[in-house]
C-alpha cells in the first residue's frame, strides 16, 4: 500500500527526507529540515508570483482551469448566473449555503438599508479634483470609512464583523456612483432603498430630473449577472492582498482598500479597460488581420485573451457573450462587437493562439457591455470592485477563522553583498 509521503534525496549530502503529503501538497516548512550543515537555515521553496504555492485552504471558490470550470461553494457559475441574483450569491459566498426565503429577505433588507454613507464622506469625495480617476476616489473613500466605523477594528467579534460586511456590500455601490457623478460634474444622488441592488446603483448613476427613476430591467439584470461573475475568483492578486493585509488584524475597510488598489492595476481589474482601448485602436474589422500579424511578431499585445488559471475558454466569457445580446437589444449594437468577434474567431482557429491556450477571458466582452451601457472607461475597475467586495470579505472572514494562518511574512533569497566594513567617504574610490 502506497504511503502519503514524498521522499526527497539531497544529492549534496546523500541524506533522504520523508515529507507528508496532504491534499496533494507538502508544507513548505517541511523543507527546512534539509540542511548541509547543522547551522544552516534550511531549504526554502522559491516561487516568484506564487505560480505554484498554496497559501491557504479554502472552501469558497473552485476553479479547474484546464476544464474551464468555476464554482462558488460547489455551485456551477452557469447555474448561478441563470437562476440566481447577486445578493443571493453574495449570501452563498459568505455563509456557505443558499439562503431560505426568510434568510434572504432579512439579508436583502439589511443590505438595502445600509446604502447611505455619512454626509462627511460625501464632502470628502467633493474635495477630489474634478478629473480624479473614479477608482482612485473609490480606494481612498473605502479606506477613509475605517475612521467612521471604528468598531470595525473588533475583528474577533462575530457580530461586529457581520455589521461591517453588510455595510461594505451596501455602501460600495453608493461610493462608486458618487465617484462617477463627480467625474461628470453632476450632483450626487442618494440611494433609493425601494429598488433592487443593481437597480438602485443604476439610479444613482443616471437620475437627472425624473421624479421617479425606473431602471431598465434588462440592464439591471445584465449588471446583476456581471456582478455574479465577478464576485470571487480564488486567490487572485486582489484577494491575496486582502488576506495579506487582513492577516495583520487591521479593520476590513483598510484591508479592502488595499485589495482594491491591487485591482486598480491594468494586469488585474484594469484588464477590460485595456481590451476596450485595444478595440478602439483597431477601429475597424478590416484592420484586424494587420493587428493579428503585429501580435504574432511580438509588436502588440492581444488583451482579453489567456489567463493565469484558465487553459480553456473562461466560463465567465461564455455567459457574458450571451448577456451582451440582451444589452445590445436595449442600447443598440456596439460597433466594437464585430471587431471582438473577428478577433475571437481567429484566436480560436489559428494554431498560433490555440497552441498557447489564448482563449477569451472575462475581460474580453465585459468592457464592450460596459461601454454600451455608457460607462466611461475609467469606471471599469470600479465596476469590478463592487461585486468583488463580497469575495474579499468572504476570504477575509475565512482567513481570520483559520487557526493555521499567521501574519503574512514571505521569505526571500538574499543575493546581496556579504558582510563588509564601513569605508569613510574620503577613502572611497
Amino acid at each position: 500500500m502506497s504511503k502519503e509521503t514524498l521522499t526527497i534525496t539531497d544529492n549534496r549530502t546523500g541524506r533522504a527526507y520523508e515529507v507528508p503529503i496532504e491534499n496533494d501538497t507538502i508544507k513548505a516548512i517541511s523543507l527546512r529540515q534539509i540542511k548541509v550543515h547543522d547551522d544552516d537555515f534550511g531549504m526554502m521553496s522559491y516561487d516568484p508570483a506564487f505560480t505554484n504555492t498554496a497559501s491557504t485552504k479554502s472552501t469558497i471558490t473552485y476553479i479547474d482551469g484546464d476544464k474551464g470550470i468555476l464554482e462558488y461553494r460547489g455551485y456551477p457559475i452557469e447555474q448561478l448566473a441563470e437562476q440566481s441574483n447577486f445578493l443571493e450569491v453574495a449570501y452563498l459566498i459568505l455563509f456557505g449555503e443558499l439562503p431560505t426565503k426568510e434568510q434572504y429577505d432579512a439579508w436583502e433588507y439589511d443590505i438595502l438599508h445600509h446604502t447611505f454613507v455619512h454626509e462627511s464622506i460625501k464632502h470628502l469625495m467633493h474635495a477630489f479634483r474634478h478629473d480624479a480617476h473614479p477608482m482612485g476616489m473609490f480606494i481612498a473613500t473605502v479606506a477613509a470609512m475605517s475612521t467612521y466605523y471604528p468598531e470595525g477594528r473588533r475583528i474577533d467579534d462575530a457580530n461586529a464583523r457581520l455589521k461591517q460586511i453588510k455595510r461594505l456590500i451596501a455602501k460600495v455601490p453608493t461610493v462608486a456612483a458618487f465617484s462617477y457623478r463627480h467625474s461628470r460634474g453632476l450632483p450626487y444622488v442618494y440611494p433609493d432603498n425601494d429598488l433592487s441592488y443593481t437597480g438602485n446603483f443604476l439610479r444613482m448613476l443616471d437620475k437627472m430630473t425624473q421624479e421617479k427613476y425606473e431602471p431598465d430591467p434588462i440592464l439591471a439584470h445584465a449588471l446583476d449577472v456581471l456582478f455574479i461573475l465577478h464576485a470571487d475568483h480564488e486567490q487572485n492578486c486582489g484577494t491575496a492582498a486582502m488576506r495579506v493585509i487582513g492577516s495583520s488584524h487591521t479593520d476590513p475597510y483598510t484591508a479592502m482598500a488595499g485589495a482594491a488598489a491591487a485591482l486598480y492595476g491594468p494586469l488585474h481589474g484594469g484588464a477590460n479597460e485595456e481590451v476596450l482601448r485595444m478595440l478602439l485602436e483597431i477601429g475597424d474589422i478590416k484592420n484586424v488581420p494587420e493587428f493579428i500579424k503585429a501580435v504574432k511578431n511580438r509588436e502588440r499585445l492581444l488583451m482579453g485573451f489567456g489567463h493565469r488559471v484558465y487553459k480553456n475558454y473562461d466560463p465567465r466569457a461564455r455567459i457574458i457573450k450571451q448577456v451582451a445580446d440582451q444589452v445590445f437589444a436595449v442600447t443598440g449594437r456596439n460597433p466594437l462587437l464585430d471587431i471582438a468577434l473577428e478577433l475571437e474567431r481567429i484566436a480560436l482557429e489559428d494554431d498560433f493562439f490555440v497552441q498557447r491556450n489564448l482563449y477569451p477571458n472575462v475581460d474580453f466582452y465585459s468592457g464592450i457591455i460596459y461601454q454600451a451601457m455608457r460607462f466611461p472607461i475609467a469606471m471599469f475597475p470600479v465596476l469590478f470592485a463592487i461585486p468583488r467586495t463580497v469575495g474579499w470579505l468572504a476570504q477575509w472572514q475565512e482567513m481570520l477563522a483559520d487557526s493555521e494562518q499567521k501574519i503574512a511574512r514571505p521569505r526571500q533569497v538574499y543575493l546581496g553583498s556579504s558582510t563588509r566594513d564601513f569605508v569613510p567617504m574620503a577613502e572611497r574610490e
